[in-house]
Parts: structure tokens; sequence; C-alpha cells
């Protein structure tokens, strides 16, 4: 069935889990998963806001990853659940390309937000004395601020360029939420200057963020080399390796997600895989960038310390 943008009542069906027996079984799976990604990452926040022992430049950006993470995953999720069990699995065209916009938004601004944590990691363990003053609050909201701006401009490039595509041969796409690439794929125009823009902004963004995350950890290696004393070799490498460990996950979903969508293809037992990346890519995330900092359990102690000590004050 071709399609026209701008046709009244045109939809999308979403080819999610159509071969898979085991629908309750999936429909359970991915409800859990989504909540426990949406409790960690609102929790992450809340802490954050709440305990003023956190409010660093450190957590500051932590905090914002959160919610990106929160963000990526809803965007897709709640729809993809509903759909399990639906028989007509469909999206409106203006659904779906909201969908890709603010998924590509959210997913640059992730990458750029990564890079933005390593240069803070560099600063605060090679320049300690100076990490407050030169990771000011207004640095850091600038930092964070041109995160999502350029991220927003390369999502409007991609959205304006998608509009200009004037009919699909099909309405049917293999994948289980609205991906640029499949999209195109559908295309009954050529799409080459969509695809050639797609590479470069990932391209650039990609090499741009890598340099800033490599130079800043070449840093941070020299630093933690000429260090004399063991227990802050083993304070800056867990630092490190916990945020290296956010980098790593992200990179893996990124290319895994390029050699199947661009390169051959959604094959059959991929989609449940695929699904699995873009909930745990959040939930690593959050749990690479806290898992071996102290400051989290301790906060947590605490803030729940002060509940207790308020209610018993309220009782009394």
């Amino acid at each position: 069935e071709i399609i026209s943008y701008g046709t009244s009542g045109a939809v999308f069906t979403l080819l999610v889990f159509s071969d898979y027996p085991e629908l309750v079984f999936f429909f359970l799976l991915f409800l859990s998963i989504y909540g426990v990604t949406v409790w960690e990452d609102l929790g992450m926040i809340a802490l954050i806001q709440v305990s003023s022992e956190l409010h660093t430049p450190m957590y500051f950006f932590l905090s914002h990853l959160s919610f990106v993470d929160f963000c990526y995953s809803t965007i897709s999720t709640p729809k993809m659940i509903a759909n399990i069990l639906k028989e007509d699995k469909i999206i409106s065209f203006q659904e779906c390309t909201v969908q890709f916009y603010l998924f590509c938004t959210f997913g640059v601004t992730e990458v750029i937000l990564l890079a933005v944590m390593a240069y803070d990691c560099c600063v605060a363990i090679c320049d300690p004395p100076l990490y407050m003053v030169t990771m000011s609050r207004n640095l850091c909201v600038e930092l964070v601020t041109c995160g999502y701006l350029n991220a927003t401009v390369c999502s409007v490039i991609h959205l304006c360029l998608a509009l200009q595509i004037p009919s699909y041969r099909s309405n049917v796409i293999n994948h289980f939420f609205c991906d640029l690439p499949p999209l195109l794929s559908l295309a009954c125009s050529d799409v080459t200057v969509n695809q050639l823009v797609l590479y470069i902004v990932a391209i650039f963004s990609e090499i741009i963020t890598s340099v800033i995350i490599l130079i800043s950890y070449l840093f941070v290696l020299i630093t933690i080399l000429r260090m004399h004393s063991a227990e802050g070799r083993c304070k800056a490498f867990s630092t490190c390796a916990s945020h290296l460990a956010a980098i790593a996950v992200l990179q893996e979903t990124i290319l895994s997600w390029d050699s199947k969508s661009q390169i051959r293809g959604w094959q059959k037992g991929e989609m449940v895989d695929s699904v699995l990346e873009v909930e745990e890519q959040s939930r690593r995330g959050y749990l690479g960038v806290s898992l071996f900092d102290s400051f989290i359990p301790d906060s947590m102690d605490m803030s729940l310390s002060k509940l207790q000590e308020t209610g018993k004050d309220k009782e009394a």
C-alpha cells in the first residue's frame, strides 16, 4: 500500500513480535524491565535533588543523564508494550515522526552528556583543588544546554528532510518503533540526501565526542600514574571505570543497531535483543556511573534517616 505524507488517516503498522507466540511472556517481561528502569532513573533524579551532599557538578550531569535515559526509554517502550497484545499494531504518521524525532534528540544528547561527564571526571581527578571553581554552576548549565540544543538541531534537520519524502511504498515498518533508517527504506523517492546527512551527523557526533573522551582519559591516566597513594589511585580508577562502563554500553548499542538496521536489516530473533538493548542501556548506564561511587548509598541512608526523623517528630 502506497501512502503519502499529508494523507488523512495515514498510518504505519509496526511488526512488534508478530511471529512470536509467547506474547504474554514478552508483555510481562518488558513491562517489568521498563518499570525498574523508570524507578531507577526517577529515583536517581529525586535523590540528587533532595540530598545536599550530591549538589556537585558530577551529580548535576548524572541527574540529566538519568532524565535523558528515562525519556529515551519512554519514547518507544510504552507504545511497544501496548502493541504486543493488540492485533492492529498501528501508529499514525504524525506519531511516527514525533517518535523518531524525540528518539534521535535524546540519543544524541546522551552521547554528548557522556563526553561532558568525561571532561568533568578529568577536571575532578587532574585538578581537585580548583574543581568546583573550574566546573562552576554556570559552566555546567551551559554545557548541558549546548548538548540539548545540538541534539535538537540534528533532529530538526532529519525531521525536515524526512517530511520532504512524498510517499512510501509500504506502511509496514519492520521494527518495534519508528526509527529513521527503517522509515527511509520504505520511501518511494530517492533518499540519498537523507542517508548522507544521517551518516554525516552520526559520524561527526561520534568523532567529536570520542576525541573529547579519549583526550580527557589520557590526562586522567597520566595523573593516576603519577599518584603515590594507592588509595588515591584506587578511588580515581573506580570513578573512571564506572564512567567508561556507561560509555562502552552506549557504543556497543550504537554499533549493534547500525549493523542490524542499516546494513542487513532486522532478522527474526533479533527484535527481542533490540528491545532489551534499549531498556538495558539506560539501566546499565545508570548503574555503571553510580555503582562504584560510595556517595550514592551513603546519601540514600542519610535521606531515609531524615525521613524517619521527620516522621517521628510529627508523631511526637
